[in-house]
Parts: structure tokens; sequence; C-alpha cells
């Protein structure tokens, strides 16, 4: 009840010259709330939901028709650490039947980061978890010293948009983003009180660097007008869907039929298969258009962004790529043309991991390394 009558009130807050005119049956017809109400609600959502207390309801949007009907409660922990994996198939298969496992090097709660370092927090992407994605990054990472953190976020249920993805043990990131970078940065927050740093650096592929942003645009994670309060030093992202994605045209295509008008919503039913996520990333859709309206950086923010010319999920792969002054965009083949990795093998990928490594230290890591790395055969 508290969560509706947030909702409620956010949505009545912003839209007051939403106005319902009658139509010819005399009955009041219903108006379409303007971009720029959708928008200012979305700011006070976000504003209420970034100073509520821990395990409190969070607040909804009333005016947005493309966000979950319900909140997620915080991130579960992983339970165990998995072995060190060299390609992403078979780390896919071992969190099938371990799908709650750390990756090797994560999730140490008692580690105190160094001097000069900050704790790195890994984002996941879309059907993936935190193991399969960093099996191989996580400990190179906590071999460089880091204090690492790797969150399962985002899992949910069919009915709450979770696509036939939630049949398989181990897939997360099906929510609607909102709620995932709702419970990331309720995540941060625990890793910042328990490892007494000031801010993270968060590494994230795929939805997991647009979630990231996600938060620190309208969850509390980034301060545009005061840096110094930001929980984020650097943003480190593969193959993230910053502009969104065609999907090699697929998801380009709905989206331009779903644009038709409401009897067109062909990804309102594909999103039963590939959950609320999915349909948020693709290319144009109403997620994307807020998240890029303004402020694509924060001041204070150290940014690589790094992009696969043979990535098939994030199509055409410079849609990744934030076009701004002071972002370090970086295509990965660039200086190494035998690393052919694509979407998903790219967190297994030497080159990738030093890049990394080279972002977060460019004194200790100034050198980067190359070596192949296999299109989709990730073994």
């Amino acid at each position: 009840m508290i969560a509706v009558a947030t909702t409620m009130a956010v949505g009545a807050s912003v839209a007051p010259s939403v106005s319902a005119q009658p139509s010819e049956s005399g009955a009041a017809a219903v108006a379409t709330p303007t971009p720029a109400e959708i928008a200012r609600a979305q700011e006070l959502t976000d504003y209420i939901n970034a100073h509520a207390t821990p395990g409190s309801p969070r607040a909804v949007n009333g005016l947005r028709r493309d966000v979950a009907t319900r909140p997620l409660g915080p991130i579960v922990d992983t339970v165990g650490v998995g072995p060190v994996q060299r390609g992403f198939w078979s780390a896919f298969v071992y969190s099938q039947f371990h799908p709650n496992v750390a990756p090797p090097g994560a999730n140490d709660w008692n580690c105190k980061p160094k001097a000069g370092q900050r704790p790195v927090v890994l984002a996941h992407g879309t059907w993936e978890n935190a193991y399969n994605n960093w099996a191989a990054f996580a400990p190179v990472l906590k071999k460089a010293g880091y204090c690492v953190f790797a969150p399962n976020y985002g899992r949910t249920d069919l009915l709450n948009g979770g696509g036939l993805g939630v049949v398989l043990p181990g897939t997360n990131g099906e929510v609607a983003i909102e709620y995932s970078a709702a419970q990331f940065g309720d995540y941060v927050d625990r890793v910042l009180k328990a490892t007494g740093a000031k801010k993270v650096d968060v590494i994230g592929h795929s939805q997991g660097g647009l979630m990231v942003r996600q938060w620190m645009k309208f969850g509390g994670g980034a301060d545009y007008d005061h840096p110094e309060r930001s929980k984020i030093g650097k943003l480190i992202t593969y193959g993230a869907t910053h502009k969104g994605t065609t999907l090699l045209g697929i998801g380009a295509l709905g989206r331009g039929i779903n644009n038709l008008g409401p009897a067109f919503n062909v990804l309102g039913v594909t999103e039963l298969l590939v959950g609320r996520s999915g349909i948020q990333q693709t290319v144009d859709s109403p997620f994307i258009k807020n998240l890029n309206r303004s402020k694509l950086v924060f001041p204070g923010v150290d940014y690589t962004i790094v992009g696969s010319r043979y990535d098939e999920v994030t199509t055409p792969f410079d849609l990744t790529f934030i076009r701004r002054p002071g972002v370090n965009n970086i295509v990965l083949q660039d200086g190494c043309e035998q690393d052919t990795s694509d979407h998903l093998s790219m967190s297994y990928s030497p080159r990738a991991m030093s890049i990394a490594l080279r972002a977060l230290d460019p004194e200790r890591f100034a050198r980067l390394a190359c070596g192949p790395s296999p299109w989709f055969f990730s073994f």
C-alpha cells in the first residue's frame, strides 16, 4: 500500500498539465503524458529512491509504461567460489550447476583496499551472472591487489518481466533496468561501508555498463554539481548497450514496428521471451532515450569504453561508444587484430583485461597484452 501511494504521489506531482477531455461518448479520455512530464516524474522517483532507507518500499514512476510491476529486494550474497575458467561457455555450463558461486578472487568482505586503490565492482550482462561473466577477469584483478566484488543482480520471475530465461539457473539481469540499478546502488553502499572506501570503480559488461549509468544518473551514484560526492571514480565497460542495439537489425525492426502504435506491440510479445531489460536495450527505446537525454558523462568520473568489431549482440558495435570529451573509447582490435572476441568472449580476452588494468592504474599497467581470443567459441 505504501508503494502504491508513493507511485500515485509521484505521478500526480509532475503531471498537472495533463487533463482529461470528454470524448464524444461523454466519458473522459485518458491523456497521454508528454516525454518531458515522464522525465520529470522519473527524476522525482529516482530522488525518492536515492534517499530512501534500505529495505523500504521503492517509488515507481506512475507515468511510465516500460518498468516492471514489482521492485526487487536486496542482492543475495554469492555462496562459495568457482574455479578459474578460460572461456565463457565452460563457465556458463559450470554456472548452470552452481548458479550462486562467486568468481575466484571476488566477494571477500574482509578485504581492505590498498593505498591509492578503490574497490572494484563487476556488473554482469543480461542473462549472465557474476561467475560466468567474470571467472577469468576477477582473479586477474585480485592478483593485481584489488578488492573485487561481483554481485548477481536483476533476477526475477516470468510474471515480473523476466522472460523465459528465468527457467535457467544462474540467469540474471532480466528485470527492468531501473530496478536492477536500485539493487546495484544498495550493493555499492554495502561495499563502501565494508571496505571503508569513499568511492568504487566499476567494470560493466553489456547491460552492466548501461545499468551502472542508470544508477549514476538517477540513483545517486554520481553527482554532477558536486563530483566529490559521487560514489564512483572510474567506469570501464565492454560491449555495453549505451546507445542501444539493433541486434543485427532484429531489434531495430521490432522498435520500428512498435512505434507505429499500440496495435503493433511486437516487442511486448518478445518481452515474454527475452525479458524486460532486453526490450529496454533496443535502439531508440524510451529507456535509452531517457538515459541519454542529458548528462551522458559526469565530472570527476573517468570513462573507458571498449567495443569489439566482432560484437554480434551490441550492433553496430560503435553504438557502445560515448562520444564526449574526456571519454576514452577503445576498439579492442586496434593494435591487436588477432583478438576476434565477440560479445561474450570479451570478458575472457587478455587484451580486454589489460585495458582494464591500465585504466585502473596506468603507471603500474602501462603495457597492453595482445593474443588470440576466439569469436564465439570461447571455452
